[in-house]
C-alpha cells in the first residue's frame, strides 16, 4: 500500500507539471511514511513541504493542489491536509483486508522483494583466530552476520558469506608450540608451561590427538627444549621473549616438516571445532579463506605491496617498508614489510582486500569486533592508494557482550582458557534464544546477556512470547479441525468485512508493514528492527486473541478470524526463519 500511495503522489506531480503548475525541472522526491497515530490516517507524506521552495509556493497551498490532482483509487477512502502541509491518506477497510489474502497467497515469500536484484555482496563475519573455541563475543558477530546475510538475500541481493581464517602469524606459532609442549608432557616430560602459552583444556585434547597419531616421535627432553631460553615472567623475565624463544626452539628441534604436522594438528582441530559450532548455530559459509593462501602460489601480499610501491606510497625506513597511510588521513604511517622481510598482519589484510575487489563484488561488507576500530582508516587508505573504490567497502563493528550469571560478570580470556564458550552458552539457553538475544540491539551498542531472562517461560522473554504466538495459532487450527469446523480459506477471505474490531484493524495494519520493516532492516543492516517488529506483532496478536474468541459459531466470522490468525502465523514464521529462530507448532 505504501507503494500505491507513492504512485498516486507521483501521478499528481506529473499532472501538475503537465498543467504548468510546477516546473519540469522540479526534483520530485516522494517520501511516504506509515503513521503511528491512526487519527492521522494510515500513511502520510511531507511532499508538499519538500517541494514548496522549488515550487515557490506555500506548503499548504501546494498540498491542496497535489490532493486535487491525485487520481481516484478504490483503496483510498479520503485524504486530509494536516499542519503546515502534510498529506494524510486514509485507506478503505477492503484495502487493509487485502493483506491477509496477499500473505496467504505468497506464503513464505511474503515480505521479500527484488530491491537488490543483480547485485552481488561479499559478507565476511566472525573470522575469529583459530587459536581456541568460539566464545560468547564471537557468537554475537555470528548471529548478526548470519542474520544480516539472510535479510539481504530476502530483499534480492546475492550474498557470499566468507570466513577469513587467520592461519598465519605469531599467534598460530604460539598455538603450535603450546600443543607441542602439552604433547611433551604426555610423553613423560616435566616442564614449566609458558605463561604466554594457550592453556585451555582443548590444547591438551589436540596434544592427545598428536600423541595418538605419532607416538613419541616428536619427543625431546626438557633440557634440550629450555636450554639457554630467555626467562619467563614468573622468573623475572619477559613473557613475550620467552614464548618467542620457545617457538624458535620448537621449529629448530622438530624441523620444517614435523613442525608443520604439529601446526596442522592444532589448526585443524580448532577449525573443525569452529565449523561444527557454527553449523549447529545455524551459521554457514560459501567460502573459508586461508590467510596462508595469500603467499602462495602468486604471493598476493607481494603483489599488493608492489601496487602501493608503484603508486608512490611505499617508503623504506631502516630496512622496513612503510605504507604512507598518513597521506589518506591515517594518524601514522604503517609498516607492511619488517626489517627481516616478513610481512605484517596489515600487509596480509591489504592483500586480502585486494583479492576481494578482484573477485568483482558490487559491495563488500566486513563485520569486525569493536577492537578493530583502528583498522578501518588504514584499510580504506590502502584500497584508495591502489586505485580501488573504498566506498564499496562497508565495515560494521560489533560491540562486546557482557555475560552475567546472577550478579557476577564472567571474565573471558582465550589465552588462559577461562572463558565461556559459545557452545556452553548455546547449551544453557538454546540456539533460538541465543540467536534472538544477540540481535535485539544495534551491533554498535554493547550488550548485557541476561541468562535468566533467556531461559524464562514468560511474557518478558521475547523469544518465548513470540514462539508461543506461533504455537498458539497452530493449536487453534488443530482445535478447529478436531471440532469438524476446519479452516475454510475461501470462505474466510470472502468474509473479511466481518473483521471490524479495532484490534483486528491494527493487527492487519501491522501485517501490512512487514515488507517495509524487512526492507529497512536489510538495507540498514539492522536486524533488531525485525526483532522489535516481532515483539509488536506477538503482543498485538495475544491481546486480540485474549479479547475475541476465534472459534465462534458464525462460520463467516470464524473463518475470517482463522484466516487472520493463519496470516499472523505465516509472518511470524517468515521473520523467525530469517532470524535463524525456529517456529514451533506446540509448546
Amino acid at each position: 500500500m505504501k507503494e500505491l500511495v507513492a504512485q498516486l503522489l507521483d501521478h499528481a506531480i506529473r499532472t501538475l507539471i503537465e498543467e504548468g503548475v510546477l516546473d519540469r525541472g522540479i526534483k520530485n522526491t516522494i517520501q511516504v511514511e506509515r503513521t503511528k497515530d491512526k487519527t492521522h490516517g494510515d500513511f502520510a507524506s511531507n511532499l508538499a513541504l519538500v517541494l514548496a521552495k522549488q515550487a515557490r509556493s506555500n506548503p499548504r497551498e501546494l498540498a491542496q493542489k497535489i490532493v486535487a490532482a491525485l487520481p481516484a483509487s478504490s483503496s483510498v477512502k479520503r485524504t486530509e491536509i494536516a499542519g503546515p502541509g502534510f498529506i494524510n491518506f486514509f485507506l478503505n477497510e477492503s484495502s487493509i483486508h487485502q493483506v491477509v489474502s496477499d500473505i496467504l497467497s505468497l506464503g513464505n515469500d511474503f515480505g521479500k522483494s527484488r530491491q537488490g536484484a543483480g547485485q552481488k555482496i561479499q559478507l565476511e563475519f566472525v573470522s575469529a583466530n583459530p587459536t581456541g573455541p568460539l566464545h560468547v563475543g564471537h557468537g554475537r558477530g555470528a548471529a548478526y552476520g548470519a542474520t544480516y546475510a539472510n535479510l539481504l538475500e530476502a530483499i534480492g541481493y546475492c550474498v557470499d558469506r566468507e570466513y577469513y581464517v587467520n592461519d598465519a602469524g605469531r599467534q598460530m606459532d604460539i598455538l603450535a608450540t603450546s600443543v607441542w609442549l602439552r604433547y611433551l608432557e604426555l610423553c613423560g616430560e616435566t616442564l614449566a608451561f609458558p605463561s604466554n602459552g594457550y592453556k585451555g583444556d582443548y590444547i591438551v585434547d589436540y596434544a592427545k590427538t598428536l600423541f595418538a597419531a605419532s607416538g613419541s616421535q616428536f619427543r625431546h627432553d626438557t633440557q634440550a627444549v629450555f636450554a639457554h631460553i630467555a626467562a619467563d615472567e614468573p622468573e623475572g623475565g619477559d613473557k613475550e621473549q620467552h614464548i618467542d624463544a620457545l617457538i624458535q626452539r620448537c621449529k629448530t628441534l622438530l624441523g620444517e616438516h614435523n613442525y608443520e604436522l604439529v601446526f596442522q594438528t592444532g589448526l585443524k582441530g580448532i577449525l573443525n571445532d569452529i565449523k561444527e559450532d557454527l553449523a549447529e548455530f545455524g551459521v554457514s559459509y560459501q567460502h573459508w579463506f586461508s590467510e596462508r593462501s595469500l603467499t602462495t602460489p602468486e604471493n598476493l601480499v607481494n603483489r599488493a605491496v608492489k601496487k602501493l610501491e608503484d603508486a608512490g606510497y611505499i617508503e623504506e625506513r631502516d630496512g622496513a617498508l612503510w605504507f604512507l597511510s598518513t597521506r589518506f588521513g591515517d594518524d601514522k604511517d604503517r609498516v607492511v614489510i619488517r626489517e627481516n622481510g616478513q610481512a605484517t598482519y596489515f600487509a596480509s589484510d591489504i592483500a586480502y582486500h585486494l583479492n576481494k575487489f578482484e573477485r568483482g563484488y558490487d559491495q563488500i561488507i566486513n563485520i569486525w569486533g569493536a577492537d578493530h576500530h583502528g583498522y578501518i582508516a588504514r584499510v580504506k587508505a590502502a584500497l584508495t592508494a591502489m586505485g580501488l573504490d573504498a566506498e564499496k567497502l562497508t565495515i560494521r563493528l560489533v560491540q562486546f557482550v557482557s555475560l552475567y550469571r546472577g550478579n557476577e560478570q564472567v571474565q573471558m580470556s582465550t589465552r588462559s582458557g577461562s572463558f565461556i564458550t559459545l557452545r556452553e552458552l548455546r547449551n544453557e539457553v538454546g540456539d533460538d534464544a541465543a540467536r534472538f538475544f544477540y540481535i535485539t540491539r544495534r551491533c554498535e551498542q554493547p550488550m548485557d546477556f541476561d541468562l535468566e531472562l533467556a531461559t524464562s517461560q514468560s511474557k518478558d522473554n521475547p523469544v518465548y512470547y513470540i514462539q508461543y504466538a506461533h504455537a498458539r495459532i497452530c493449536s487453534v487450527a488443530r482445535k478447529a479441525a478436531e471440532q469438524n469446523t476446519p479452516w475454510n480459506r475461501e470462505q474466510g477471505l470472502a468474509a473479511m468485512s466481518t473483521l471490524k474490531e479495532e484490534s483486528e484493524i491494527r493487527l492487519m495494519s501491522l501485517l501490512a508493514s512487514y515488507p517495509e520493516v524487512l526492507l529497512n532492516a536489510g538495507l540498514q543492516g539492522e536486524p533488531h528492527l525485525l526483532t522489535n517488529y516481532l515483539r509488536d506483532l506477538a503482543s498485538e496478536f495475544h491481546t486480540w486473541y485474549n479479547a475475541h474468541k476465534t472459534l465462534v459459531e458464525d462460520a463467516d466470522l470464524r473463518n475470517a478470524r482463522l484466516s487472520l490468525s493463519i496470516a499472523v502465523k505465516q509472518v511470524l514464521y517468515n521473520a523467525l526463519h530469517l532470524l535463524g529462530v525456529s517456529a514451533p507448532e506446540s509448546m
